[in-house]
């Protein structure tokens, strides 16, 4: 455990931190006002109940998904290209405990960045309706506590499906443009249950199951897919 834990701190190092961090604080920036946007300008409907605004907030949340495209990316996709992954290879360890430490680095980023990010947007929309009321009423003790609950649920469901593109188009294709576009229908096709006669939680089920099946493919078969 403790040498998984230095490698997962190693693949830290290894990124270009300054570009991470200014792109997750514009994620957050961006995500933590847009429930308060939508209910007031594009979507006023949930704006009916504290209840509805939670659970438009998790759809918004799922803009995490792009930011664990451009981390696979990185952390994957521009390591093969530049060859430096071939170094990672030469290290005295399993390329299946390589992967997991690169798997585990993405799965923790990307799910306190979206704890953080729920949890913020829902302050900020909160203090932002006391100023100038756009919900109606106000949180009640269910209310509450569905937020809370569903900032760790829902921050674990969005981290999983941001795997989805990591074994066909981060580690076997390794393109960074497919993986982005993959991430961003992902993010989307919830939105678009009702043209092909779906619920949206059905959708988000599905998704959930590949992006686990992408993680333990990815993992199971790092000594094939993982040959430079």
């Amino acid at each position: 455990m403790d040498k998984l834990t230095k490698l997962i701190q190693l693949e830290w190092k290894k990124l270009n931190q300054q570009q991470v961090i200014i792109e997750l604080i514009i994620y957050w920036l961006t995500l933590f006002f847009f429930p308060t946007f939508f209910i007031n300008v594009a979507m006023p409907a949930f704006g009916e109940s504290y209840d509805m605004a939670i659970e438009m907030n998790w759809f918004i949340q799922k803009g995490m998904i792009l930011l664990a495209a451009s981390l696979i990316s990185q952390v994957f996709i521009q390591e093969y290209k530049s060859k430096t992954i071939s170094l990672s290879f030469g290290y005295p360890i399993s390329r299946k405990k390589l992967f997991t430490a690169k798997v585990l680095f993405i799965f923790l980023f990307i799910f306190l960045a979206t704890v953080i990010s729920f949890l913020f947007s829902g302050v900020i929309t909160y203090m932002l309706d006391q100023l100038f009321p756009i919900i109606k009423g106000q949180p009640t003790s269910v209310d509450i506590v569905k937020f809370f609950s569903s900032t760790i649920i829902v921050s674990l469901i969005i981290t999983i499906m941001s795997f989805v593109p990591l074994f066909l188009f981060g580690i076997w294709r390794r393109a960074i443009v497919p993986t982005i576009i993959c991430a961003i229908m992902i993010m989307n096709l919830p939105n678009f249950s009702s043209f092909i006669n779906l619920e949206p939680y059905i959708i988000i089920t599905v998704l959930t199951i590949l992006g686990a099946l992408s993680i333990f493919l990815s993992i199971r078969y790092a000594g094939r897919v993982g040959e430079i």
